[in-house]
């Protein structure tokens, strides 16, 4: 009882902070993974100031890790808003037959139907998706015109996604934006481009996760953990929505409820329905519970789960070598890679994040350099940099992008790293976007090349890695 006082306390004195900003507050940039490219990518919170290329530096190659566009629910989660349906009905139902006030009941729910009502099939790429992998691919041509000024070949511009057609799709929206007025297809004078794809059951680089064992062992032993560890928040939401509403919800309700806001917000673009049930800090707190969820078993949680994606890593420093041997033995304009382009999901995006060292809190680095799980993001109303929204929001991405500096006397290679387009920080490079290649190479990809994915992978571990910010921080982070 005291803990619950003590919640709604913090809510009320949260709302008042919360409340100065509800103006300015848009839902739609807080939906963790679900958020929509364009709606996070100029607001992150980031107050550092990129480097300035220098003048006579020119970008040789380009690698790019993206995630899919904003997509439809999958199956799954379209039967869980049909069930959402049903529930409705039922709650009005009880609260007729129990005769309780109907007046704080949103308008709403009488004769909602889920928007995905009758669909058999889900997840796949929608229109708003297509739009920001085209736009991306505009973009891109348009920052590095000198790395796409070449006659399109697929060994100099390869552009690979996973088997899973959301990815695919994506790969397709990309190249017709960045190949557009390149040939003469249609009134855009769009080219054909070869998108390449691994199998499901083979394809290291891109869904490494689908092979590795090790990693679906831990994940199917640790999502109970992470259920209990958001079930306080869940359970003190549902309590201030009872009270709100006069309807007797459930830990499910909220969670249901909190996923169609997600749906409806980024799909939609409707907030004032199931988003306007929860307070902007209510959102906050959601908001966290999912990006604690990405942190355990996609992200620092746990080392496994960027030590899997090692292969990735390994093969944008080979394209990286290979492009400095290029340039060092003057290969002749189109007979080399100039860029490589990959399409694939957050759990691809995520990880790679972890092994380039971002975004983590404080001085985690030299954690995740002896692959050590981190500490748990700060909860609301504490700041954070681990935020799913900017992560891995739909068509979420890094740029690796390496430069030829010849004039330069300490190093004639460097890399600058972009993520969602914009040049970031890196720990392994004392903080700067703009690192040498060979300082890039040994603190930032080299302790981790001692990774091999097999046997991190392949043979089951007697005692897998347990992630003891989970359960240090349990108390902490729920009281």
């Amino acid at each position: 009882m005291e803990k619950s006082l003590a919640f709604l306390l913090l809510l009320f004195l949260s709302h008042l902070t919360y409340s100065n900003a509800d103006e300015a507050f848009d839902v739609r940039q807080h939906l963790s993974t679900v958020t929509r490219y364009g709606l996070v990518k100029e607001v992150a919170e980031n107050s550092f100031v990129p480097s300035n290329v220098p003048d006579g530096c020119n970008p040789i190659h380009l690698s790019l890790v993206a995630r899919h566009g904003t997509r439809s629910p999958t199956k799954k989660r379209i039967r869980e808003l049909n069930s959402l349906e049903d529930r409705l009905k039922v709650l009005l139902r009880d609260a007729a037959e129990q005769k309780l006030s109907l007046e704080k009941i949103p308008s709403w729910f009488r004769g909602w139907e889920s928007p995905w009502k009758g669909k058999s099939r889900g997840g796949e790429l929608i229109i708003k998706g297509e739009d920001e992998l085209y736009d991306l691919g505009i973009r891109i041509r348009e920052k590095f015109p000198d790395l796409f000024n070449e006659e399109y070949h697929p060994d100099v511009y390869a552009i690979r996604a996973t088997q899973v057609p959301r990815a695919s799709a994506s790969a397709v929206a990309f190249g017709m934006g960045l190949f557009s007025g390149k040939g003469n297809l249609g009134p855009g004078r769009h080219r054909a481009f070869a998108v390449t794809s691994e199998s499901r059951a083979s394809d290291i680089l891109l869904r490494f996760y689908d092979s590795c064992e090790n990693y679906k062992d831990f994940r199917k032993r640790q999502e109970p953990a992470v259920d209990k560890l958001k079930e306080p928040i869940f359970d003190e939401i549902t309590s201030a929505l009872a009270s709100r509403y006069g309807l007797n919800f459930t830990r499910q309700d909220t969670s249901s409820l909190w996923f169609l806001c997600k749906q409806e917000a980024s799909l939609l673009d409707i907030t004032n329905r199931a988003c306007s049930l929860f307070s902007p800090f209510e959102i906050a707190l959601l908001e966290w519970t999912d990006d604690l969820e990405l942190f355990i078993l996609k992200g620092y949680g746990n080392s496994l789960n960027y030590q899997m994606g090692v292969p990735l890593l390994q093969d944008v420093l080979q394209v990286m070598e290979q492009a400095i041997k290029a340039q060092e033995e003057k290969h002749a304009r189109g007979s080399y890679e100039k860029a490589r382009l990959r399409f694939a999901h957050a759990e691809t995006v995520v990880p790679f994040s972890c092994l380039l060292g971002l975004f983590h809190e404080g001085s985690g680095y030299e954690q995740i350099q002896r692959e050590q799980p981190l500490e748990l993001p700060p909860k609301p109303p504490q700041k954070r940099n681990w935020r799913g929204s900017t992560v891995a929001p739909f068509a979420g991405n890094n740029m690796l992008v390496l430069y030829s500096c010849p004039a330069n006397s300490s190093s004639k290679y460097f890399v600058q790293v972009l993520h969602n387009e914009d040049p970031i920080p890196m720990p392994g490079c004392d903080g700067s976007d703009f690192c040498p290649f060979e300082v890039f190479k040994e603190r930032i990809v080299a302790p981790h090349l001692k990774i091999d994915y097999n046997k991190v992978c392949a043979v089951k571990l007697e005692k897998p890695e347990q992630n003891p910010s989970i359960t240090s921080c349990l108390v902490a982070n729920t009281n």
